[in-house]
């Protein structure tokens, strides 16, 4: 196989009904030299907000990327499944822990990171207004600017509420479990 071939990049268009709706999303694609008999090694290129898809690097989550690769699969089957993951995340076989446990904690607030993230990082709809920089942080950590705020009002940084309560997964079901102490301790110990 010509050298040129062996990687390539492709773009594939963010699902209708998603957060992801919208946005073009490039992907990396290295063809092995044993392809069709060893499975094609794929990254997001775009950073995607999704439990599947590593944050940092790209890396995607997909049986069929790894164990489950079949010498019947083509590049176009192989994009195919990569966009219907972005339609069906599979939270349990995460390659984002952290992703994850925001999608499982608090769906819709997942859903708002994850649509910001498209339309900053992949040209997604931009209809909806832009946030001050400030509160850019918070919705890329996919927290509640109402309890940054609240945080930040008792004389703690604003970048260090923003990891503390990040890294406390502090979301949906999981503010009402976490008290304020908690956070404070953690406050104080960053």
């Amino acid at each position: 196989m010509d050298a040129r071939l062996r990687r390539v990049n492709k773009e594939i268009a963010g699902p209708e009904g998603t957060p992801y709706e919208g946005g073009q999303f490039e992907v990396d694609i290295v063809i092995p030299d044993s392809y069709p008999f060893q499975p094609v090694k794929m990254k997001f290129i775009t950073k995607v907000y999704h439990p599947n898809v590593s944050s940092a690097s790209g890396a995607i989550c997909l049986d069929i990327l790894k164990d489950a690769w079949s010498p019947v699969l083509t590049l176009k089957s192989t994009l195919i499944s990569l966009q219907s993951l972005l339609c069906s995340p599979e939270p349990n076989d995460p390659q984002d822990a952290e992703v994850a446990k925001h999608y499982m904690t608090s769906r819709p607030s997942f859903e708002e990171t994850a649509r910001y993230w498209t339309r900053i990082y992949a040209d997604g709809p931009q209809d909806q207004a832009k946030l001050a920089g400030e509160q850019d942080a918070v919705a890329i950590a996919g927290l509640e600017k109402a309890h940054v705020d609240r945080f930040e009002n008792m004389g703690f940084s604003r970048d260090t509420v923003i990891d503390v309560l990040r890294r406390l997964n502090y979301r949906g079901k999981n503010v009402g479990t976490i008290t304020d102490d908690q956070i404070v301790e953690r406050l104080l110990s960053s």
